[in-house]
């Protein structure tokens, strides 16, 4: 539910919901040996990297792998927010300079676009005003709701069961059957396979937002966007490579145009902040818009700026201000295995880490 367009009385209602604040009591819960389970993590994502270092000669990250494409625009905040949107860097109309990557999933940078599986979408954020984490300000996405890797303790037994036996559906399906969470597990194989720049992008995960807790999302909404989303993947006609080529087409011609929503939290029991394999339902909790993403026209294929990306830059969650801080276990995950993949790319490929301050700085 998209409520950007709803009347007065509706904005209202929605201002008064008793949304709970980002540090009550039980919004976050560690759970035990969740430090060992973290540590374990971080090793096999260094396992799965060296892998494909192995494959390719060079490093990459250990998830989102594949760049699909690089595109600047600018993240336009709305100026007449009600009052409980008015949070953070969203607490003022405001203009901010912003790259993006799109990019799939796995942690093959040599994977079939014909394949389903979720694509993400990052954002780097550039003059934002505010008490800050380490780094600048980062927002990722990815395009399914739900997170997989819901907790430190299942990111372990799947990533494991990943490495054991990821080049056979077969038997890795024999393994996630014995499992509660099959289906949550199984889904990243029959997603949707369309344009990138036709698909909901998603938190999956919980983070601050000023004063309240919520989780955001990033919604195509231009007519063209919205059009293409009919069209899928032909895996018998189109080439490998179909996914970074239609993003190409369309942001040559297009402008591009997306809504960044946020989903407050108002019931800890049905909106799981350590649990991130449940989707909060957007009929009882509405997505609310806060700003714009507008994207010109562009070559979205630059290869000097892929390059940059891949060997300099990272994107992480616990970068960006305090007021957005990542909350959960999967995000306390992210703080331990993002750095240790980081570190590794850039001593196998000789290359140093940019924090990127200015769109100028970027290719």
């Amino acid at each position: 539910m998209d409520i950007s367009n709803r009347g007065v009385d509706d904005e209202a209602k929605l201002a008064d919901r008793g949304y709970i604040r980002w540090d009550a009591e039980g919004v976050e819960k560690i759970a035990e040996n969740e430090d060992e389970d973290i540590q374990a993590v971080a090793d096999m994502i260094n396992v799965i990297q060296k892998a494909q270092f192995n494959n390719h000669r060079h490093c990459f990250s250990g998830t989102h792998a594949r760049t699909q494409g690089i595109i600047k625009g600018k993240l336009v905040v709305h100026h007449d927010l009600p009052k409980h949107l008015k949070q953070s860097m969203f607490d003022h109309g405001a203009e901010y300079p912003v790259v993006c990557r799109y990019s799939s999933e796995p942690g093959d940078p040599g994977l079939d676009d014909r394949i389903p599986q979720p694509r993400g979408f990052a954002m780097k954020v550039f003059n934002v005003e505010g008490e800050f984490l380490p780094g600048g300000a980062d927002i990722e996405f990815n395009s399914t709701p739900a997170l997989d890797l819901a907790d430190a303790n299942t990111t372990r037994e799947i990533i494991d069961l990943r490495i054991k036996y990821g080049n056979n559906q077969a038997e890795l399906y024999k393994h996630l059957k014995a499992r509660p969470d099959t289906d949550l597990q199984k889904f990243r194989d029959s997603v949707r396979n369309t344009h990138l720049e036709s698909s909901r992008q998603y938190s999956q995960t919980a983070f601050r937002f000023g004063d309240h807790l919520a989780k955001y999302c990033l919604v195509p909404s231009s007519a063209t966007q919205k059009k293409l989303y009919e069209e899928t993947v032909k895996p018998d006609a189109d080439p490998s490579d179909i996914l970074s080529r239609w993003l190409q087409s369309f942001h040559h011609d297009h402008d591009a145009e997306y809504l960044l929503q946020f989903q407050l939290l108002e019931n800890l029991t049905d909106q799981p902040v350590e649990y991130a394999g449940k989707v909060w339902d957007p009929e009882k909790y509405p997505w609310q818009t806060v700003s714009t993403l507008v994207v010109p026209k562009q070559d979205s294929f630059d290869w000097e700026m892929k390059n940059f990306w891949e060997d300099h830059i990272r994107v992480d969650p616990w970068h960006g201000l305090k007021t957005l801080q990542p909350l959960g276990g999967p995000n306390r995950l992210r703080r331990v295995v993002y750095p240790a993949s980081s570190a590794l790319r850039r001593k196998m490929n000789a290359r140093e880490e940019v924090n990127v301050k200015s769109l100028a700085e970027v290719p």
